[in-house]
């Protein structure tokens, strides 16, 4: 039986274990943890979550909603295991992590060709491998895999949002509440309301609070994760125009807040809740300080502060071709957010294609190109021809895809995009007998 090894435990990792696993290939899939943890891991479950628990928005004409679609198509094991635990969060996937991980862990051990291995891989293996080892990849693994590039790291700050208890949040004060409520999704969200006064006393404490010290390096914020302190900076107002927005979080029509927080449901149980938006860097004293500024969250447990990591990244248009594949060796491919895809779906996107095309490579068959009318294909293809001087790690977005031609209404542009990737990667699975 053919065999790869796949070294990471992330969401690219397992998707690609899983589409070879699929194909009859073997898989030995390295994990160092819990025998060595990073800076952002809680856990030693595959693919954890290590931010937010969602995976955003469930509607095909938003692109992560139609990049899972895409991956549905190909029996991706990300979405399944989204799905079957789903928690509430209004259009948003929503996952309680330990379910997530959980099922994702029990899916690839029942095959008998998978082999778990906790262990830290310190140098690039022979034969097929697939580097899916993820933004916080061991500083040995990472030098060697640079050694082999002949290349310099690239890399970017990222920052986790706190968790708190649901049963420390005063909901006398606070409300159920998704923006814009519909018929069928309502009160989700748990909101925290302010009045300008309110708002003024936590921008003020915010801006003035502690940060942990980043020793050693220069910051270098990702704007899709950018620590609420930092934002905040830039404008007094920046935060009710951002992840503190009020409209359509009105608890009845005489009810106008200045500015709302917003808590997620974090687990199935209902009992743990993440700030949404609230990723930083504070320490934890001045943590501790600036909840007791958001009404309703004076008294509240934190069980898991926000905390600021760095992450790395490869200089992909220079290495990858956009099947994933290694310029300078054919039986190496990389995979997830060490590629610059930014995202838990991007990343197991990555992952899918990566492990497709190593099964092809293994089978003497054509390495798969996804049409770039495609968010799986516009993505990859990003990596390849993104300026190398300019290159940054990149959310799914519409901006990557060929664009839209002929005459139609701007309002109606996101679900033509939706609708001709689909129609385009079903008429592309077909021609290449991947189902």
């Amino acid at each position: 039986m053919k065999k790869i090894t796949i070294i990471g435990g992330g969401l690219a990792g397992v998707e690609a274990a899983y589409q070879c696993l699929k194909r009859d290939i073997a898989v030995d899939l390295y994990e160092m943890r819990p025998k060595k943890m990073t800076p952002a891991h809680q856990t030693d479950g595959l693919a954890e979550l290590v931010c937010s628990n969602s995976f955003r928005s469930k509607l095909s004409y938003n692109a992560p909603g139609l990049l899972k679609e895409e991956m549905e198509m190909l029996d991706s094991l990300v979405v399944k295991a989204a799905k079957a635990s789903e928690i509430p969060a209004g259009g948003a996937l929503a996952v309680d992590r330990d379910m997530f991980s959980e099922y994702i862990e029990k899916t690839l051990q029942g095959f008998e060709n998978f082999t778990l291995i906790r262990q830290e891989v310190t140098k690039l293996p022979q034969g097929p491998v697939i580097v899916a080892s993820g933004p916080l990849t061991s500083e040995a693994l990472f030098k060697a895999i640079l050694t082999f590039l002949d290349d310099e790291a690239m890399h970017f700050f990222d920052a986790v949002a706190p968790i708190i208890s649901k049963d420390s949040i005063d909901m006398n004060i606070c409300y159920y509440k998704n923006r814009y409520d519909d018929e069928i999704n309502q009160g989700d969200y748990i909101n925290c309301p302010m009045n300008e006064e309110n708002y003024h006393h936590f921008y003020e404490t915010l801006i003035h609070s502690d940060t942990a010290e980043i020793k050693a390096f220069e910051e270098n914020v990702f704007e899709g994760c950018m620590p609420v302190e930092t934002m905040a900076k830039r404008g007094k107002d920046t935060l009710r125009y951002g992840p503190m927005k009020p409209v359509g979080l009105r608890r009845d029509e005489n009810h106008k807040p200045y500015a709302v927080v917003q808590l997620r449901k974090d687990d199935a149980r209902d009992q743990l809740y993440n700030i949404v938006g609230f990723q930083t860097h504070l320490t934890f004293p001045a943590q501790k300080q600036l909840l007791k500024t958001i009404p309703g969250l004076e008294n509240a447990d934190i069980m898991r502060y926000g905390v600021m990591h760095k992450n790395i990244f490869l200089k992909s248009p220079k290495h990858l071709y956009k099947t994933y594949q290694a310029k300078k060796r054919p039986d190496l491919f990389f995979a997830g957010q060490i590629t610059g895809v930014e995202g838990y779906i991007e990343s197991a996107g990555s992952g899918l294609v990566a492990g497709i095309n190593i099964a092809r490579y293994l089978n003497d068959q054509p390495l798969l190109a996804f049409p770039t009318t495609t968010i799986l294909g516009a993505s990859s293809d990003y990596l390849q021809n993104a300026n190398i001087n300019q290159f940054q790690p990149m959310n799914a977005n519409f901006g990557l895809v060929d664009p839209i031609t002929g005459k139609h209404r701007k309002k109606e542009r996101k679900k033509l995009y939706a609708q001709r990737a689909l129609k385009t990667l079903t008429s592309f699975l077909e021609a290449n007998d991947e189902r």
